[in-house]
């Protein structure tokens, strides 16, 4: 089995469009969460959201492109560029062995929403032409694997909110089997519109406050659901051998990956948190080490009050008496819940933590649910070495993801 390293990172994001921003915006205990302003949300009964801001699609991938790409494809075109610029792997050279595993939870809702809006309006005749290929969700890996010339195996695995991280493990896990020798790998998504909030509003998924500040607040006891949010997290991932042979600037190791079913319910986990917690002890057997080894867990934590007890449940059950003594937190106080692009962006999170000996805060947080007993890291960040990390995505249909990362030592 070969070794899997990350030597590129790239995101769009309501807290920057870069990683040098994203991470200054956590170190700075900055949130991307505003008052809608993409369209008027009055009527839907939500009022804020994480959008993307100063995003120029024209700048980023030429008028042409980009007037040919849905947002989340935009997103998914951009985040790649700098992550492939920062890897500086020339894919051009071994076309074949480059893959794109990029998911979207659900494609092109603007594209989808414009073009009914169209054809009722003015007829099936009036559709757009390119509604077809601005929809469908294998759009931004395919537009990314078009402009990278990556030849090799192309894919957009849906699976709900943990679509982001299955991409990026089934990459790990080609790679390390020989069946790639490097991968564009994460999740795009861009569903702040009319058909987006309001759906997920009757579903009575979405928070209604109207503070920010206090919208998005995971593991709190006040929390009402989860905030709206949108962007990209693309990892370039290739085996250590190709990475070291071209004296490649590593950022962290894939050590474990797991996925599994809950089979029990559209959107409530296992009461018993067996089904995420059996993916977090396999992703941890799979690095190699003990539940204890496990320094930090990037949390799912949507600031539903489902999911948050519901994944403290799960973590009790995979790491025992050790669950209570890892600090844990929630990248969506910053940025919101990303959908299917959820786990791409957290990656680069947990990435980061690792790399930079710090493990982010979850915002929002200021009074913990009874239910909600870990270490969830409240307010500010903290400084601490950190070798191993998780990072959970669970989405609605029972879909358990769980990445584990170590910290790139050299070794």
């Amino acid at each position: 089995m070969r070794r899997v390293v990350i030597t590129g990172l790239g995101t769009v994001s309501p807290i920057g469009n870069s990683v040098d921003a994203f991470w200054d915006s956590v170190l700075t205990n900055k949130s991307g969460i505003a008052p809608i302003e993409g369209f008027d949300a009055s009527e839907t009964g939500i009022t804020v959201a994480g959008e993307v801001k100063g995003f120029d699609a024209r700048e980023e991938l030429g008028r042409k492109d980009s007037q040919r790409m849905d947002k989340f494809s935009q997103f998914g075109v951009a985040a790649s560029k700098e992550a492939v610029e920062m890897s500086g792997y020339d894919i051009s050279s071994n076309p074949f062995n480059v893959g794109v595993m990029v998911s979207s939870g659900i494609g092109g809702l603007h594209a989808i929403q414009n073009g009914i809006l169209k054809m009722k309006e003015k007829g099936p005749k009036r559709v757009p032409p390119l509604f077809v290929p601005l929809t469908i969700g294998n759009m931004a890996a395919g537009n990314i694997s078009m402009q990278f010339g990556a030849r090799g195996i192309s894919l957009d695995i849906v699976t709900a909110c943990a679509s982001a991280t299955n991409a990026i493990g089934e990459a790990f896990i080609k790679i390390q089997n020989g069946l790639l020798d490097a991968c564009i790998a994460g999740g795009a998504e861009s569903t702040i519109n009319e058909i987006g909030i309001s759906g997920f509003a009757a579903l009575t998924a979405l928070s209604k406050n109207e503070d920010p500040a206090k919208a998005s607040r995971p593991f709190d006891k006040d929390r009402d659901g989860f905030v709206m949010g949108e962007g990209a997290g693309i990892v370039f991932l290739e085996s250590l051998e190709s990475a070291q042979a071209r004296k490649a600037t590593i950022y962290g190791e894939i050590v474990g990956y797991s996925s599994n079913s809950d089979a029990y319910h559209m959107t409530a986990p296992l009461p018993d948190g067996s089904g995420a917690g059996e993916a977090m002890k396999t992703a941890i057997k799979m690095a190699g080490i003990e539940a204890e080894a496990v320094d930090y867990i990037n949390a799912h934590g949507t600031s539903t009050p489902t999911n948050d007890s519901g994944e403290t449940t799960a973590i009790k059950y995979a790491l025992g008496d050790h669950a209570h003594k890892v600090p844990i937190s929630s990248s969506k106080g910053h940025f919101g819940h990303l959908l299917g692009a959820a786990g791409g962006v957290e990656s680069i999170m947990t990435v980061k933590a690792l790399q930079e000996g710090f493990i982010p805060p979850t915002l929002g947080l200021e009074n913990s649910d009874d239910a909600c007993d870990l270490d969830y890291v409240p307010g500010e960040g903290r400084k601490q070495d950190i070798q191993y990390a998780l990072s959970n995505s669970l989405g609605f249909g029972g879909h358990n993801a769980v990445l584990c990362f170590k910290r790139w030592d050299g070794a």
